[in-house]
């Protein structure tokens, strides 16, 4: 049902179908208390308003951002206070394409702590590679796609290797933890089937 809600309000986005919101009214009943019933991780990309995205206000959802869309400890302590304290049903990694962290770990930047984050995304890299046939560089759009998908649904599997709690929840069948990708051109958002292989 939730991803469903996000899929209408992520049509409505697209389609520029928008209704107008009291946000003032918002602010004032969300000041008690908060129920949102996804945790979104996406990239820290400011072309991807997640909240606008999928048509949603003040109080809808949690979000999670950062580089290249990315778990750490943080983030799963942030996804596990969503969804086992405040009762969240999805986790939905939410990627992009045009993605810079994504170029950059493909061109192996290095400078600062962005080096440290690029070597998150490296496994998707290395693992795109493999069987890809075109030029395996930053200049090839289906190879960055390709990355790009592989390292949300790498991000996906990293959720359930390193949450035992968000691991336990979706065995249970009290979550779903999901990846998606987000549409420069379009504005559309792109889910992945529950058990869809990004490298397909």
């Amino acid at each position: 049902m939730v991803i469903e809600i996000l899929k209408k309000g992520n049509t409505d986005f697209a389609n520029n179908d928008l209704t107008v919101r009291n946000y003032t009214e918002r602010v004032r009943n969300a000041a008690h208390g908060q129920f949102p019933k996804a945790v979104i991780l996406s990239c820290l990309d400011s072309r991807v308003p997640v909240e606008d995205v999928f048509h949603r206000g003040i109080g809808d959802i949690f979000v999670a951002r950062v580089a290249g869309n990315i778990v750490n400890s943080d983030i799963l302590g942030s996804m596990e206070f969503a969804c086992k304290v405040s009762g969240a049903k999805l986790v939905l990694v939410l990627g992009h394409g045009n993605c810079g962290a994504i170029i950059s770990a493909i061109n192996e930047v290095e400078l600062g702590n962005i080096t440290g984050l690029l070597q998150r995304i490296k496994p998707a890299v290395i693992r795109a590679s493999e069987g890809f046939i075109g030029e395996k560089n930053a200049s090839n759009s289906a190879f960055v796609d390709l990355v790009c998908n592989t390292n949300i649904e790498f991000m996906v599997n990293e959720i359930r290797i390193n949450s035992p709690i968000l691991k336990e929840m979706e065995n249970n069948g009290e979550i779903k933890i999901v990846g998606a990708k987000y549409n420069m051109y379009t504005g559309k958002v792109d889910f992945f089937q529950h058990d869809k292989r990004a490298s397909q």
